[in-house]
């Protein structure tokens, strides 16, 4: 109900948009609609993957890497499998359900999104150009340990 009523106020906003200003509106979307083109093969390929991983992994196998009874061992192996991957926030969430509906635990898919959100170990040379590798390593290691903050955290209120 709530993503329709998303749907309804978004359309809205592009009614509105449009009879202010029709040549700025078809502006804006043919350039959102080269936007989505270009992420398309990329988004495609992640989704792909992920739906082929999905596929060939039972949820006991799921379960006895990174379920609920594998306590800190599990979240270390997710938040590795985070921090080296390079996943756009879309695919993450998504994923992060898929895992547990195959019988991940809560904790260890919130170390998991965290670090990929957070922790760039893939993107760690572009900061290190950017701010110093100081800067960067040290952001790096922080974020990884409030990951595992944060999943603490989430544990605790989830569960």
């Amino acid at each position: 109900m709530f993503t329709q009523i998303l749907y309804l106020v978004s359309i809205g906003f592009l009614v509105i948009s449009f009879a202010k200003d029709r040549k700025k509106t078809h502006a804006a979307l043919v350039k959102a609609l080269r936007a989505f083109l270009n992420i398309l093969p990329d988004f495609a390929t992640v989704l792909a993957i992920v739906g082929l991983v999905l596929t060939f992994l039972s949820p006991d196998t799921v379960a006895g890497l990174i379920g609920k009874k594998t306590g800190v061992f599990g979240m270390f192996i997710t938040s590795i499998a985070g921090a080296i991957t390079l996943i756009p926030g879309f695919v993450a969430f998504p994923l992060a359900r898929s895992l547990l509906d195959k019988g991940a635990g809560i904790m260890q898919i919130a170390v998991f999104v965290s670090t990929l959100m957070m922790v760039g170990v893939v993107t760690l040379p572009l900061e290190i150009k950017y701010f110093g590798k100081k800067v960067a390593f040290l952001r790096n290691i922080l974020a990884y340990l409030f990951s595992f903050v944060v999943a603490f955290i989430i544990g605790m209120v989830v569960a």
